[in-house]
């Protein structure tokens, strides 16, 4: 089966807001709905947003106090004006990073992981939401339809290979959550709690537009552990040949 790179020749074209996407605010709305629970469970010092998409949107509830956003185009509070391909933190000095739509836009999504890698702290926690290329928004998307809508110009990756790459990198996949069951184009408004939604929800649950990976940095010791059963001791020659002299001596 062929499979794109994932480092694109060109620079794909960087949504700087929701509003530029197909009912971009209501997929902001049920991607903060649904990172509730998700963010209760993360815990640490500090946590990054990377990108335009996730800086515009609110952790409700999120156990981590300090939290920055790192975006291209840096105009809010706590936001940062920095690359994702070049994050301005030092190594294992992050505890969480949240990625909403930010690979899909990415000419090489690869070095942002590889970022995310070395800034994270060992246990962190890596949020990623993406766009389902077997939807029906990644099959829309082909098509001469709502041209202004910049999920055009979205790459699209399956959610197995995001976790592919970051399994690569010794990150354990934690979640898998799937959302939005809507073509992503059209003007019509998306009731997330119709009978419709719920039944995609749960019968076609992998045909959702957007899906959210939560994985953890896993924490390799450097030295092995020692066993702590004791070995048995090991055959001797001497004592053996001892016992077989002893045994052969005549009684007095």
């Amino acid at each position: 089966m062929f499979m794109r790179s994932a480092r694109s020749k060109t620079t794909p074209v960087y949504p700087k807001r929701w509003q530029q996407l197909g009912q971009g605010d209501i997929a902001r709305q049920e991607l903060e709905q649904a990172l509730i629970p998700i963010t209760e469970r993360i815990f640490g010092y500090y946590l990054v947003k990377i990108g335009s998409l996730s800086s515009q949107v609110t952790l409700h509830k999120c156990s981590v106090k300090n939290q920055f956003s790192c975006a291209p185009h840096a105009n809010q509070h706590n936001q940062l004006c920095a690359k994702s391909a070049q994050l301005p933190f030092q190594n294992s000095s992050v505890d969480a990073f949240v990625l909403l739509g930010e690979l899909d836009f990415a000419q090489d999504p690869h070095q942002i992981i590889r970022e995310i890698d070395r800034a994270i702290t060992a246990d962190g926690r890596v949020v990623i939401a993406g766009f389902n290329p077997f939807s029906i928004a990644g099959i829309m998307k082909y098509m001469p339809i709502n041209r202004k809508n910049l999920l055009h110009k979205g790459r699209f990756f399956t959610a197995s290979r995001i976790k592919d790459w970051l399994q690569l990198l010794d990150f354990e996949i934690v979640q898998h959550d799937n959302l939005i069951y809507s073509s992503m184009f059209m003007r019509k408004k998306l009731n997330s709690q119709s009978r419709l939604q719920k039944w995609f929800q749960k019968h076609l649950p992998w045909f959702s537009s957007m899906y959210i990976i939560t994985a953890r940095k896993r924490e390799i010791p450097l030295s092995p552990i020692k066993p702590k059963w004791k070995l048995k001791p090991k055959f001797s020659a001497s004592t053996a040949n001892a016992r077989h002299t002893h045994s052969r001596t005549p009684s007095q």
